[in-house]
């Protein structure tokens, strides 16, 4: 039988990693234990014929057996399920990436339902819902008491209809409600674009386009800036995102590195697996600088812990989800299917991350919003006053490419101003490119001292 391994989040997690592996032999057990086993698949027998027969509304059979099945796997951890023929059906097409929905990934805690990350581009992305948020109803029904893959069956719907959902988060007073329209999330798993000297690679998920995307995207970055020299580093923009294939995120790892182990998996029964990089480098060993929040999840948090392990990047941000397990999705007969969790994984150094998260080398908050005030007039920015400013200076002796280079300058710090206002955690990154491209010169002799003094 075939075994899929997933390496993401909660009711709607994402993976296709295909494996051979078959399971172990049943372990041998004493009679008393065979009895006892025996015993409580008679009372679960005994249970389902009085309630067929015996409940106050006719009940179906398959939905009440498939609800067992699925209560089996959800008291084993958030993440394990039972997939009806429908849900494995979705599943491989989320994988595609292509599907209807909100765009919101989701995981279960206490009870409730909790936002792993919103996905960029999507309606609740575009709804501004967070990272941490709390789902506690879905057009007014409760979700409490649901298990999760119950929970997302409400918020499904078809395409271009409209949702109420009712959100609680930290440091609002109130539960508040968000409407939201469904719609076809198409998700472009990975997005590249320059700033200044920098290219910015953001990640928003890991499906089967997500290395192509990546290694298509920054060549078009390369060749636009005038080929690798032209680059300072690459910030690789993993916030909110709650992961997906671990295949794709080897891959994303090996991208970056030359050598050494990427991640490892270590189960019960199966045998530990080891994933090794392979030697080539996209981007010649220029610096990385790898964003991370809290909606960083599961194979993502594979990519910044392989990268930071192996000292090929700098993780700034603030701490990750912390999701270090392995879900397996193994087909079952009738087209449906079961997720397990079957490992958990570990980064080069050894750790599982599993509950902790990885911690960023420099921690850095993203502010909160400053509300805008329509109402309020917009006064001017005062004009800098300086020396050109003062009655009889003498005139500057700068030439015209003195000047031209001045003003390149100038334009290069407004913009990094401005990105500043936007996204605070990635002006932060671009600006740490920047400093180490300034230091580029007294960066050998450094490293030499640092490696005579280790």
């Amino acid at each position: 039988m075939k075994k899929f391994a997933l390496a993401a989040v909660g009711g709607t997690a994402l993976g296709l990693l295909v494996t051979t592996q078959v399971a172990g032999p049943l372990l041998a057990q004493d009679a008393e234990g065979n009895s006892s086993i025996y015993e409580q698949l008679d009372l679960f027998g005994d249970i389902f014929e009085r309630i067929r027969a015996q409940y106050v509304e006719e009940v179906d059979e398959t939905k009440l057996i498939e609800a067992a099945i699925n209560g089996m796997l959800t008291s084993l951890d958030p993440h394990s399920s039972y997939l009806s023929p429908e849900d494995a059906a979705d599943m491989r097409v989320q994988t595609r990436g292509e599907f209807g929905g909100l765009g919101i990934e989701v995981t279960q805690e206490e009870g409730w339902v909790k936002v792993v990350s919103p996905m960029d581009g999507t309606p609740a992305d575009a709804a501004g819902m967070m990272s941490g948020d709390f789902i506690t109803a879905v057009d007014g029904e409760s979700l409490l008491g649901l298990t999760l893959d119950e929970a997302v069956e409400l918020m499904r719907g078809p395409v271009g209809s409209e949702i109420i959902i009712t959100v609680v988060r930290e440091g609002e007073p109130e539960p508040f409600d968000v409407s939201l329209i469904r719609d076809t999330i198409r998700l472009t798993a990975v997005r590249a674009r320059s700033e200044g000297e920098t290219v910015v690679l953001r990640v928003s998920t890991f499906n089967d386009q997500t290395f192509p995307n990546l290694q298509d995207g920054l060549e078009e970055q390369i060749e636009a800036a005038g080929g690798i020299s032209n680059i300072n580093g690459v910030v690789l923009d993993l916030r909110n995102n709650p992961g997906g294939l671990l295949n794709q995120a080897i891959y994303i790892s090996d991208a970056f590195l030359e050598s050494g182990e990427i991640v490892s998996t270590r189960g019960r029964v199966s045998s530990d697996e080891h994933y090794s990089a392979t030697p080539g480098d996209l981007i010649d060993g220029k610096p990385i600088v790898v964003l991370v929040n809290n909606g960083t999840a599961s194979a993502s948090e594979i990519v910044a812990g392989a990268l930071q392990d192996h000292h090929r990047a700098i993780v700034v941000g603030t701490q990750s989800f912390g999701k270090g397990s392995v879900q397996t999705v193994m087909p079952l007969r009738g087209d449906g299917a079961m997720r397990l969790t079957t490992a958990r994984y570990y980064t080069p150094s050894g750790r599982s991350i599993q509950a902790l998260g990885i911690s960023p080398d420099i921690i850095v908050e993203q502010p909160a919003p400053v509300p805008v005030d329509e109402d309020a007039e917009e006064s001017p920015a005062p004009r800098p006053f300086g020396e050109a400013n003062l009655r009889g200076a003498l005139e500057s002796e700068m030439t015209d490419d003195d000047l031209t280079l001045l003003e390149e300058d100038r334009a290069r710090a407004e913009a990094a101003a401005l990105l500043r206002e936007e996204d605070y955690q990635l002006a932060y990154a671009v600006d740490l490119l920047r400093g180490l491209e300034a230091l580029g010169p007294a960066l050998g002799p450094l490293q030499q001292q640092a490696a005579v003094a280790e």
